[in-house]
């Protein structure tokens, strides 16, 4: 399928990229940047911060406007875009009868729109038909979750499941590739621990809230559970961790059935052979010291939810750390995943 990338010299964009190069399924065909960029060949117009060599084809493409007439016959786009702009190029483009799979914030509470982990509500696509951009369905936008409310939704799924989610106390410490690209000043964050991420806490239990809902009759009913959340820069270079604390409506009598929730839990998505979806899900930790940003995120191509340190609490019912790959799985990589789910499931055609 011919892939186009809107913000594609942007942080989000590279690792679209990066992560599509020899992809089975999908090839890049358009990049689209700001009006800086067009014209330019990519490699003069973007500064390039994977930690692999920029691939020759990419290099030498044309950076296009982010308008639907300069993409050419896509099949759809991935976008990468700056919440800034994204609402109104991502709108164009689902009305030009472009389908977009976003990473951007800016539609992800819409009604009608998916906000989508596919091992987590698969079934929330059916959204889509709701969507009015076109008349005859042919556009339409599915959006990705914020970064935390990635691992904390797939965290949480199995618990929700056996026990039922009451309230939450969380305390993320982000990775500093989440603030993108020229990110947080090194002078801020160096030996340093900044207490504070600008629009990020506010984000996570809507979210949340949304993807865990329950998908019946056309629409999402969401999740109704209290939580206290505290998001931290901490001079890590990628994978978020989550420090999670939960109480239940019903209990668990001994850690063991959370550990046994986790290991029994059934994946929706498990036998549709999707690229981008890793043989394990989650990845439990008996070593106290596990799961580690530096050790673990990138394992299983960093699509995987590491969880350690399960034990009783005193206030809540049970505490845990949870460590995912901030623009993988809680980015980039998790918007690939999603188009593969949606070419399963016949959303995405040729």
């Amino acid at each position: 399928m011919k892939v186009g990338i809107l913000g594609a010299t942007g942080a989000v964009g590279q690792k679209f990229i990066r992560l599509l190069q020899g992809h089975l399924w999908f090839e890049i065909t358009a990049l689209g940047a700001s009006k800086r960029s067009a014209g330019k060949e990519y490699k003069q117009a973007a500064n390039w911060i994977e930690d692999v060599t920029l691939p020759e084809e990419i290099a030498s493409k044309t950076v296009k406007m982010c308008e639907p007439s300069e993409f050419g016959n896509v099949d759809f786009v991935f976008s990468g875009l700056d919440s800034s702009v994204a609402f109104e190029i991502e709108g164009a483009f689902a009305r030009a009868g472009i389908p977009v799979i976003s990473n951007a914030k800016n539609y992800r509470m819409d009604p009608t729109v998916p906000l989508l982990v596919p091992e987590i509500n698969p079934d929330h696509i059916s959204l889509i038909d709701k969507q009015t951009f076109t008349g005859d369905g042919s556009g339409w936008i599915v959006t990705n979750p914020n970064c935390v409310a990635v691992p904390l939704s797939i965290s949480l799924k199995p618990l929700h499941d056996q026990f039922g989610i009451d309230s939450i106390a969380l305390t993320t410490m982000q990775a500093v590739s989440g603030a993108g690209y020229p990110g947080v000043a090194s002078l801020d964050i160096l030996g340093n621990v900044v207490p504070y991420i600008s629009g990020e806490e506010p984000k996570i239990r809507p979210e949340t809230s949304k993807l865990l809902g329950a998908y019946s009759g056309g629409s999402i009913e969401e999740l109704e559970f209290k939580l206290d959340a505290t998001a931290t820069r901490v001079p890590s270079i990628n994978g978020h961790m989550l420090s999670v604390s939960v109480k239940f409506k019903n209990a668990p009598s001994d850690v063991s059935e959370v550990v046994e929730a986790y290991q029994n839990w059934e994946n929706p998505i498990a036998d549709l052979s999707l690229p981008f979806s890793p043989e394990q899900l989650y990845l439990l930790h008996e070593n106290e010291y596990y799961p580690q940003p530096r050790l673990h995120a990138d394992f299983n191509n960093g699509m995987s939810l590491h969880i350690g340190r399960i034990r009783k609490g005193e206030i809540f019912d049970v505490n845990f750390v949870a460590l995912a790959h901030n623009t993988i799985r809680g980015a980039a990589g998790g918007a690939v995943l999603n188009a593969e789910l949606l070419v399963k499931k016949g959303y995405l055609k040729q």
